[in-house]
């Protein structure tokens, strides 16, 4: 069975922003797989020496070779920074390159991803597959518009966490901004850093009654956190002053940022710094505060669940976040209500997660279509919330609105 939870939370709530409120921890390597092989549209890469390793889930390549077999070129390394010629243009990579052996690695998805390439994972044969983009197509994504006399409101869902590959977004998108006259968000996630909003994350998601995460889940499953934790260089009691729920966003961040998906890569991100630029006022749907009330507020039974559901899908985070990507990027409705619907099965968390903010996001939404005036809305907010028959776009739709999709 697919980790649905896990997925659901970057379409949902801005996760990412937890893991900044909680202190960083040191990690040292873990065990390499030296299985791992390389395809570039589908030729293995021949490495004749510094094959793949693995480290914290994070694929590292040789430099050298690996950009050679995608068609570039190597400038130089400098005290770990790599630049390589690409399409004859010189590009330096975000990521530092580690040297082992003499030979300079660094995380495929990185290089890959710098060349023009895709990333995919093909589990059965342990095979990281670099596909080249096609030139020219951009991500369909999720876009609908809801009109009423004057008033206009563009819908867009949102992948709370993302990469460069999610860009340029379709003109659609950049056209309807550049006419909105307000942006709404779940929360305004370029906040999430203030000291206030740290200190509420730590107030409200650590123990504070002199009992530790132990004393609130059952050994098996303290135990293999534990055993997870160490094997990705943790202490094993490293997230002991922290309820499950942080917990568990925290260590599915772990493997999706060394991937490369980053908050800071978000489709609500990118357009909140677009709004902060042009000066457009950007409005919240929902606050810090109720975002972190709704997780604060699931019962320790279902807490201890969905910490289960993290640990035990953690080695299959990174596969199940390209997955969901690339329904994003293909704009798939069929496989997004799919991924919605399946947290119905978990009652107490389906409503939470969705049921009752998605009626508090329809309330807000009827309210900016009812202003009366000549005013257009842009609205980002989890594409997880609109789908289904208590989705979003359902409730407005009860509402007498006709909304269709861009």
């Amino acid at each position: 069975m697919k980790p649905w939870k896990n997925m659901l939370l970057s379409l949902t709530v801005s996760v990412g922003l937890f893991a900044s409120s909680v202190p960083a921890l040191a990690a040292t390597p873990a065990a390499s797989a030296p299985d791992t092989s390389i395809q570039v549209n589908g030729k293995a890469i021949d490495y004749s020496h510094g094959e793949a390793i693995v480290k914290k889930g994070t694929t590292l390549v040789p430099v050298r070779l690996t950009v050679e077999a995608l068609g570039g070129k190597l400038q130089d390394v400098k005290n770990g920074t790599v630049r390589i010629v690409v399409n004859g243009k010189t590009v330096t990579l975000k990521e530092k390159a580690q040297l082992i052996g003499g030979v300079s690695f660094i995380p495929v998805r990185s290089l890959a991803e710098t060349a023009g390439y895709d990333v995919r994972w093909d589990r059965q044969t342990h095979t990281v597959l670099l596909v080249s983009k096609a030139t020219g197509e951009a991500a369909r994504g999720f876009l609908w518009e809801v009109k009423n006399g004057p008033t206009t409101v563009y819908l867009v869902g949102s992948m709370h966490i993302a990469d460069d590959s999610f860009y340029p977004l379709r003109d659609e998108f950049e056209k309807a901004f550049a006419e909105a006259d307000y942006l709404g968000v779940e929360i305004d996630v370029s906040k999430a850093a203030d000291e206030a909003q740290q200190k509420m994350v730590l107030e409200m998601g650590s123990y504070t009654d002199g009992t530790t995460l132990k004393d609130h889940i059952s050994a098996q499953t303290y135990k293999e956190l534990g055993e997870l934790l160490k094997a990705n260089g943790l202490k094993a009691d490293a997230f002991d002053q922290f309820k499950p729920w942080v917990v568990e966003t925290t260590i599915g961040s772990l493997q999706t940022s060394e991937a490369g998906y980053e908050a800071e890569a978000g489709i609500d991100l990118h357009f909140i710094q677009q709004a902060v630029k042009n000066k457009i006022p950007v409005l919240e749907l929902e606050t810090y505060e109720s975002q972190l009330g709704m997780f604060n507020g699931l019962s320790d039974e279902l807490q201890e669940r969905n910490l289960k559901a993290a640990i035990e899908g953690f080695d299959t985070v990174v596969d199940s976040t390209d997955e969901m990507a690339e329904m994003w990027k293909s704009g798939d409705e069929k496989a997004l209500l799919e991924m919605t619907t399946a947290i119905a099965a978990d009652p107490e968390y389906y409503k939470a997660l969705l049921v009752d903010r998605n009626v508090g996001m329809a309330d807000k939404i009827d309210g900016y279509l009812k202003s009366g005036k000549a005013e257009e809305y842009f609205i980002v907010v989890g594409a997880a919330h609109y789908l289904g028959n208590e989705g979003v776009l359902k409730l407005l739709e009860d509402k007498g609105y006709t909304i269709s999709r861009k």
